[in-house]
């Protein structure tokens, strides 16, 4: 099919299709992409001879996917994974190079060189697949899905060092020179080059890309921004991408590491959420178009003559992979969900591998025969991979039923507000404060909600809030604000009752159930006290007012004055109120409940007419802190006269 209109209707119908079904059965939007290819490539041979020059182009969406992954993790951030870096990703690659040269060799009877070219191919992953589904199923935060991404980042800088390697393994230093198209110029660089050299060229490029993104790249995106053409910004967000990568491959380089590096560098600039809205619908369109190239590279063919071979070697791939990346997160002490998304995630093979295995026949490395089974494989294993996320899912809702129970995560970030509990109270205050520019430490005891929140893109940690340990590892002993908003009274007055004890001058916030709770949490220490229906109750209120026949500001003046004379009431109530007394078992309660009742009623009524004959201007500039309330009630009985804490 040579009409390039009628091949990109072809390729929409088919994703427009398949994609959304996919998605739609529980099984992710990538197997639906790897659908629509096999349909346009081995099934109806649509695409002839144009899908290596379409992957090519469809690889952009991999680098564009890197560099917003890079917006997201300032530098700090990605030092702090440096222990990941090291230790989980270097021993998965070399882990994996070695166990899978040695089964090549024994299997296939190859020579050293081969064994340790196919170790070095099929040790990585699919970093486009493995994110992507990450991201979608709202993984990506977890601490697996923290690991896997870890990983992935480590074996792409790995491809820079097998690729200068892979010439030392050719039989013959001429098959190099003779048989390397302009296309890899980067890669002939590099190989020419002393070890010394590489090391040089590698740091020089990364180097480069740094001072761009500090120096360059910001005053010049201002300059753009302020032209105000819409079209010249997305034009800058591209070249942006386009060019980094670019000056990757001619230094041998990977382009998905250089954008990362320079998303990473923009990460702590105003220009981040730009950007991201800019390069979003690019990375969207150019990496489903990967995926799709991938179905349509499968030979099908290859498969039908050798049908038990190559199922065989795929399925011994992947449980090799998985079997080593499990032994990992064993030795890593993860948690038994977080290993199975970390050892499923990652047992494929990846679209690196399409780049090497090129690169190995064109030296002679591997032969062409040999070759095309393992870029099948490698298909097939990437094509398996949807599966593998399934496979977590039952096996995490399996462990659920049996009653495992998961540690804590590990707090890698210690900010000044803790919010302890995120149900449907803690989630609002989470979200102003958050939306307001500044950073919470969210901890929340159900798995299920801060699986919630990551999946909207909210960070918060699986966690008990009421331990000791976990507070402190929170940063409580640092934390200026604590918020305790936990459904369980209970738990929130021992969580109260250990942060008052630990820090007498943290300032508590607190999530009050009722007038009794209200008690209970200021005789703990609590600062700020919020019951959780009262100003929605009192917003009703008012809308039943106002539909009842009353302006919008009597009912608006109705509902202020309330709410200043019954937190006045609740201050007089708090002196009778006794711990452990059921209130309608208190007499005094009850009959000063009474009382206050129809003093407040009285005095609705009579503040109400004289609203009505003069504004209460004055009231309504008044500040927040009424005369009457709790906090009055403890300028009087505390040492000092200093109010410490006050109800809403």
């Amino acid at each position: 099919m040579d009409n390039f209109l009628l091949l990109s209707t072809v390729y929409l119908i088919t994703m427009v299709v398949a994609v959304p079904i996919s998605a739609r059965l529980g099984l992710g939007s990538v197997l639906g992409y790897l659908i629509c290819g096999i349909l346009i490539g081995p099934v109806l041979h649509l695409t002839g001879n144009k899908t290596a020059d379409l992957q090519h182009f469809a690889e952009f969406g991999v680098v564009m996917m890197l560099f917003l992954i890079g917006l997201e993790l300032e530098p700090r951030s990605l030092w702090n994974m440096r222990h990941k870096l090291i230790g989980l990703g270097v021993a998965q690659v070399s882990i994996s190079v070695a166990v899978i040269a040695t089964l090549a060799a024994f299997i296939f009877d190859l020579g050293w060189s081969s064994s340790l070219a196919l170790g070095m191919i099929l040790s990585l992953s699919s970093t486009a697949i493995v994110l992507q589904t990450l991201s979608e199923k709202g993984l990506m935060q977890t601490a697996g899905g923290r690991s896997a991404f870890s990983v992935l980042l480590t074996q792409d800088i790995a491809v820079i060092p097998m690729i200068a390697l892979m010439p030392l393994l050719a039989p013959y230093s001429g098959s190099m020179g003779e048989s390397h198209g302009e296309d890899h110029i980067g890669e002939v660089f590099m190989a020419q080059l002393p070890g010394w050299g590489v090391t040089l060229v590698t740091l020089g490029a990364v180097a480069v890309v740094i001072v761009l993104g500090q120096y360059l790249i910001r005053p010049v995106f201002r300059l753009v921004v302020s032209s105000h053409l819409p079209e010249m910004e997305t034009a800058m967000a591209l070249l942006i991408v386009v060019g980094i990568a670019s000056l990757m491959i001619l230094v041998g380089l990977s382009p998905a590491l250089g954008t990362f590096l320079a998303g990473v560098t923009l990460a702590s600039s105003e220009l981040r959420h730009e950007l991201q809205s800019q390069i979003e619908p690019f990375k969207g369109l150019l990496l489903g178009l990967f995926f799709v190239t991938v179905g349509e590279g499968m030979n099908f063919t290859i498969l039908a003559q050798n049908p038990v071979p190559i199922l065989s070697a795929t399925a011994g791939l992947i449980a090799v992979k998985a079997l080593i990346l499990w032994l990992i997160g064993r030795s890593s002490h993860m948690r038994h969900k977080d290993r199975s998304l970390f050892t499923l995630s990652l047992a494929q093979a990846g679209e690196f591998g399409f780049v090497l295995v090129s690169f190995a026949v064109s030296l002679a490395i591997l032969p062409t025969e040999l070759a095309q089974s393992v870029l099948l494989v490698i298909a097939l294993t990437m094509l398996c991979t949807p599966l593998l996320f399934i496979l977590h899912a039952q096996v995490t809702r399996r462990l659920a039923e049996a009653g495992v129970t998961e540690p804590p995560d590990d707090i890698t970030e210690q900010q000044p507000i803790i919010i302890a509990g995120v149900g449907r109270f803690g989630q609002v205050v989470n979200r102003l404060v958050t939306m307001s520019g500044f950073q919470t430490t969210v901890l929340d005891h159900d798995l299920k909600l801060i699986q919630l929140m990551r999946r909207f893109g909210f960070k918060g940690y699986f966690g008990d809030p009421t331990r000791p340990e976990i507070l402190l590892a929170a940063g409580l002993d640092k934390a200026s604000i604590l918020v305790a908003a936990l459904d369980n009274p209970a738990a929130n007055l021992k969580l109260i009752h250990f942060a008052r004890e630990r820090r007498p001058d943290l300032h508590i916030i607190a999530r009050a159930r009722d007038r009794v709770n209200v008690y209970e949490l200021y005789s703990s220490g609590a600062n700020d006290i919020v019951r959780e229906t009262f100003d929605s109750s009192l917003r009703a209120g008012r809308y039943v007012l106002e539909n009842a026949g009353l302006s919008e500001y009597e009912a608006s003046e109705l509902e202020r004055i309330f709410y200043r004379l019954d937190r006045a009431s609740l201050r007089e109530l708090a002196q009778v109120w006794k711990p452990g007394v059921p209130l309608d078992q208190n007499a005094e309660y009850v009959q000063l409940s009474r009382e206050l009742n129809r003093n407040l009623e009285n005095a609705l009524m009579e503040r109400f007419d004289r609203a009505q004959q003069a504004p209460a201007a004055k009231e309504r500039d008044e500040p927040e802190e009424p005369e009457h309330g709790l906090a009055h009630e403890l300028r009087q009985n505390r040492p000092g006269g200093r109010s410490r804490s006050r109800e809403r």
